[in-house]
């Protein structure tokens, strides 16, 4: 246990009230908000300490929602998309409600069930300025939006780009019995069939291949949701 200035000393973790889970520095954590009608805060655990009368705070780094960020949620957001900002607080250890687990991007896509404590981040966002890092993202479809990962898209066989069903005249029970897709950029290139059983999945592999072409757009340029 380190000290710090005023007397106050470093911690290692520190229990959260009412149950047996332990966090630490590093952790995400869910914080209770002023007003009852809002979801819990997410921040990541950056110090904890205790004070002479043993009172434990905690420093931590805000994560924002998309509708709290400047400028709002926009299509592509993914419900349970956070940004980590800047921006840094000491709060109570007591206004911890429980953990959560902040994934990147790419492991968020991979998950095979996402549960009510789990999150994805692929944005750094600075609050005073409203700037985001990266400021410019992967697009895919004929819509050239970014990916967003609660919305199913299918793989063209013969581009390798993906698509929205609704963009290729496709309900989503139609997609989800594909085992092959064509685009029409494609048929009309190769004379292909367009349909003809694909797999439809996520364009998790095919950023790579779509950042490697150059598309991409700036993320203040998305229409907002």
């Amino acid at each position: 246990m380190a000290k710090t200035k005023q007397g106050k000393k470093d911690v290692d973790s520190y229990t959260i009230r009412g149950t047996s889970k332990v966090v630490r520095v590093g952790d995400c954590v869910l914080m209770r908000s002023s007003d009852p009608d809002k979801p819990p805060y997410v921040a990541r655990v950056e110090r904890l300490e205790a004070d002479g009368r043993g009172s434990i705070r905690v420093r931590v780094r805000w994560y924002y929602r998309p509708e709290e960020s400047k400028g709002g949620r926009r299509q592509f957001h993914g419900a349970k998309e956070l940004f980590l900002s800047d921006h840094f607080d000491l709060q109570s250890a007591h206004t911890i409600e429980g953990k959560c687990v902040v994934h990147s991007f790419k492991n968020y896509t991979k998950l095979d069930n996402v549960g009510p404590e789990d999150f994805f981040c692929r944005f750094e966002y600075k609050a005073a300025t409203g700037l985001f890092n990266p400021d410019r993202v992967a697009v895919y479809c004929k819509c050239e939006m970014p990916y967003n990962p609660d919305d199913l898209m299918v793989q063209c066989d013969s581009c390798k780009d993906w698509f929205h069903p609704s963009c290729m005249n496709m309900t989503i029970e139609q997609a989800k019995k594909l085992e092959h897709f064509v685009c029409l950029d494609c048929v009309k290139e190769n004379g292909s069939k367009r349909l003809s059983n694909s797999y439809a999945t996520s364009p998790n592999s095919g950023a790579k291949l779509l950042n490697q072409k150059g598309r991409g757009g700036n993320y203040s340029d998305f229409p907002h949701r």
